[in-house]
């Protein structure tokens, strides 16, 4: 890939997709420093640190800060991921669903719908919000809202929902003419905006004799070996052989070709972490909505750290693990196209038993997967515990900055592929033997 890079913007076409996505990266990172009129930004700030542990803490991670700083691209695109995995959900549950989901044009019908569900979203979230931030008490750098009332919430929902509706549409032209999957894309940039920060606060931490060299020595191999592994779980595959019969068809030989289905060690990617997440940071947050006395004790009983938050954080990480990747990879329809199109699992009849063998071996490898997400989701407690760092180095924001950076260099690699399998077809003329 190294030797490659000069050879990037020399294909025209990727060289345009390239450029194309960094505009709208910076377009949108442009987005996330305008603000909410009516809010102040340094109270929002302090509140916001206080409720590092919930939901809103996680949610100003996906969205790069836009939400600490009161921006109008405060709910980013996490309104159009959830109305996604809503569809996803509803596709293994109602057939009606799971047809349209297979051809073009109910494709297209759902892609709508999401929409429209993404809007109804960032309606009532940014609704939820306002009301919320106006129940909140004085910051010492004065209240949340200046000016609280009907014409706030009304300016509120009205500038976040547009904001939603314009990183949607920033993420959907990165899919269409840029690189890789623009709802990611965004996600990814906004994890990243956390990578500096984290830097200069561990650099100041050395500086003032809070960690010592050592410990920063083990911290960066921690992290390599970490970010190692992920590039690893993330690739892992147990490659299926399927083996197509041979026809002859007039006096042409057609098939017999051989060919392997990739059941991935972590089919279901990062979705189990951030359910799991949202989950159990849940009680917690309801302390914050309502100020009952009875509530604290659940706080501290589901704070991070806890042995209790821990287990509970385990457990719905291997239960999402299993159920998002039930959703997302169904071995009866790949059976039924194997056996429509001849294929076979050598030693394995076709159809029914051959779903039965690729859900039995996708359960076996879907295992230690989700160990592996359990240990990315619970390091970051241990070191913040072990090396008492400020920041929140999340397992969560790992997986996707890894994940995102390899489909994107893996786009690059297919584009610079086919130009080298054009280059040999026009440099070389094919002359037939002569015996």
């Amino acid at each position: 890939m190294v030797r490659n890079v000069p050879n990037i913007f020399k294909i025209p076409d990727l060289r345009k997709r390239i450029l194309f996505t960094l505009a709208m990266v910076v377009v949108y990172r442009l987005g996330t420093h305008i603000p909410t009129p009516g809010l102040n930004p340094q109270a929002l700030k302090l509140f916001l640190e206080s409720v590092r542990g919930t939901f809103f803490g996680l949610y100003d991670i996906f969205v790069g800060g836009a939400l600490s700083r009161a921006s109008v691209f405060a709910l980013g695109i996490m309104p159009y991921i959830s109305a996604s995995i809503i569809f996803q959900l509803l596709g293994a549950v109602f057939p009606k669903i799971e047809k349209l989901q297979r051809d073009e044009e109910g494709r297209k019908k759902i892609n709508q719908w999401t929409r429209y569900l993404t809007v109804l979203l960032a309606i009532i979230q940014a609704t939820s919000i306002s009301i919320y931030l106006e129940n909140q008490p004085i910051t010492s750098a004065g209240p949340i809202i200046i000016l609280p009332g009907l014409l706030f919430r009304f300016i509120t929902v009205l500038t976040l929902t547009a904001g939603t509706i314009f990183v949607m549409w920033i993420s959907e032209l990165i899919t269409d003419r840029g690189l890789g999957n623009g709802a990611s894309f965004i996600i990814f940039v906004g994890c990243l905006d956390e990578t500096p920060r984290a830097i200069a606060q561990t650099y100041q931490l050395v500086r003032v004799g809070e960690l010592s060299l050592f410990s920063l020595i083990l911290l960066g191999a921690v992290i390599f070996f970490v970010y190692a592994g992920v590039v690893l779980i993330t690739q892992a595959a147990r490659k299926i052989p399927v083996q197509y019969p041979k026809r002859i068809i007039g006096r042409r030989m057609y098939g017999g070709q051989s060919t392997y289905i990739p059941l991935r060690i972590n089919t279901a990617g990062v979705i189990p972490i951030i359910f799991a997440q949202s989950v159990v940071v849940f009680p917690s947050t309801l302390t914050t909505f309502f100020n009952v006395p009875a509530l604290n004790v659940v706080k501290e009983i589901f704070s991070p750290g806890g042995w209790l938050y821990n287990l509970a954080y385990a457990a719905l990480i291997i239960f999402f693990t299993y159920f998002y990747t039930s959703v997302v990879f169904n071995p009866r329809d790949l059976a039924e196209n194997m056996q429509r199109y001849g294929g076979f699992i050598p030693g394995i009849r076709p159809g029914e038993k051959t779903a039965e063998y690729l859900d039995r071996s996708l359960t076996l490898i879907t295992f230690p997967g989700a160990l592996f997400l359990v240990f990315m989701a619970l390091l970051p407690v241990y070191l913040m515990h072990t090396f008492k760092i400020p920041f929140y180095f999340g397992g969560t924001t790992l997986l996707i900055i890894v994940g995102v950076a390899l489909d994107t260099i893996q786009q690059i690699e297919s584009h610079l592929l086919m130009r080298h399998y054009e280059g040999l077809i026009k440099g070389i003329r094919i002359k037939g033997r002569r015996f």
